[in-house]
């Protein structure tokens, strides 16, 4: 038997460290090549670390939150074969600072206690050749790097969430957010790999108990009066990592950097979703679902041009603002985890269809957990909606480091005058936010007013 050491991969793009967000095995476990062996978060990507061979786990480093170093060891497994290090001793391995590992067997009667070696370390750890005969002795401890903590036994990950049960990053944690135990749930996936549908058809089959309940704080009896529900002193103390760690620190960098100026307007989109209506009976069945995105998608790539400082990314630390020809437009997506921003690129070479398509791709991919890095990367304007709870303004937060983002709040019914006459219109605000110190307040009032025109009279949009 060897052992084989894996460290974390260069994962490309200049990375030079990452965030451990979740491991998904135990020492003890038996893994499978290609297995994954933990979650890993660089910027707003989530990445699976997957096993090289198939073998034992003997130790891991680290626990979710610390930040590893490429190139850092992180785990080691027990392997048929000579393994990808020197052979060391069971007693070396353990000393292992920062790991976690399986306990030692216990010792057998008579065997004599191992000492620990001398204070002066040997010169490389492959010259512990212990003779015939001989006790193995101790190598030195090996440092790791500062970021690594030990993990406690009591807090390595359990068997429910090791590589025993089979399924996605973002199934586990939505399984983690329902309290839905996935040793629980069959799988319908290939190797019996539990999915999103299997969480969701075992809470149509599971009655949620009083964990899932909300307790009420009042109970209204028959006769009408309020009593009081029980005082509740319970806490609960939350680690922010992984996904919501970055999302934090992006909004406060964009807060901190960028001075907002928020415009809002209101538009009328009678005729447009008038139009929208019609292409949807139309042409639903053979290319696809008409939101309202891919027509303000229309809309920004028509005024673009005219305001070349708002399709723009700002880096303020060299002082230049770098402008672009292509709208790579990011849609701001609501995943089980939190915010992410997967981008449409070259908007102005994609027609509705072809917008739309897109979006629900990138949508579906970041909300599964599958969105690829470059597809979260290099937006030059963002649009952000909140769907049918847009209320009626809102102040995005722009994207660092673009210049603008541009929101959609709800529709809605609306008594407004046309030629003296009250009729009832579709009314919709967009509040925009745009960095102050590279777009003044008539260019942002003048680029929403141009989004105005196209929206109110959409046929224009198609006009070259």
């Amino acid at each position: 038997m060897g052992i084989y050491v894996i460290r974390m991969p260069d994962i490309g793009e200049g990375i030079a460290e990452v965030e451990l967000v979740e491991w998904h095995v135990a020492p003890g476990d038996v893994v499978a090549e290609e297995q994954a062996l933990a979650d890993v978060m660089t910027d707003k990507a989530n990445v699976e670390i997957p096993s090289h061979v198939a073998g034992k786990v003997i130790s891991i480093a680290g626990r979710p939150g610390d930040v590893i170093a490429v190139g850092t060891e992180i785990i080691r497994l027990e392997v048929a074969g000579k393994g990808n290090v020197a052979e060391e001793t069971p007693a070396a391995s353990r000393e292992v600072r920062g790991a976690v590992e399986a306990p030692p067997p216990p010792p057998q009667r008579g065997d004599a206690p191992v000492r620990e070696a001398a204070a002066a370390p040997p010169a490389r750890k492959d010259d512990v050749t212990p003779g015939p005969g001989a006790k193995p002795a101790t190598v030195q401890p090996r440092p790791v790097a500062p970021a690594l903590r030990a993990v406690p036994p009591s807090q390595a990950p359990s068997a429910a969430m090791s590589g025993r049960v089979r399924a996605s990053p973002s199934v586990r944690r939505r399984a983690r957010e329902l309290q839905v135990d996935l040793a629980e749930v069959p799988g319908s996936g290939p190797e019996g790999r539990v999915t999103q549908a299997d969480i969701e058809a075992h809470l149509r089959r599971t009655p949620r108990g009083a964990s899932f309940a909300a307790p009420l704080a009042f109970n209204i009896p028959p006769g009408g009066r309020f009593t009081p529900g029980a005082q509740r002193t319970d806490e609960e103390v939350v680690q922010v990592i992984g996904l919501r760690r970055k999302i934090a620190e992006k909004m406060q960098e964009s807060k901190r950097r960028i001075p907002h100026f928020t415009y809002v307007e209101e538009v009328d989109v009678t005729a447009l979703e008038d139009l929208r209506a019609q292409l949807n009976r139309k042409y639903r069945s053979e290319r696809g679902y008409l939101t309202m995105l891919p027509f303000l998608m229309r809309a920004i790539v028509r005024a673009l041009p005219g305001f070349p400082e708002i399709n723009a990314r700002f880096d303020d630390d060299a002082g230049t603002l770098t402008r672009f020809g292509a709208a790579h437009i990011g849609i701001a997506t609501q995943t089980p985890n939190g915010l992410m921003v997967p981008v449409v690129r070259n908007a102005e070479a994609r027609d509705l269809w072809s917008c739309a398509a897109e979006v629900a791709r990138l949508a579906e991919a970041a909300r599964t957990g599958k969105a690829a890095r470059e597809e979260l990367l290099g937006s030059t304007i963002t649009i952000t909606s909140l769907g049918a709870l847009g209320g009626i303004v809102t102040t995005p937060v722009i994207n660092h480091p673009e210049v603008a983002i541009v929101g959609v709040n709800r529709i809605v019914d609306k008594p407004v005058v046309r030629d003296g006459a009250i009729v009832v219109r579709q009314t919709m605000n967009l509040s925009s936010s745009f960095d102050h110190r590279i777009v003044d307040g008539l260019r942002a009032a003048s680029f929403v007013q141009a989004l105005r025109t196209s929206l109110e009279a959409p046929a224009t949009m198609f006009i070259d």
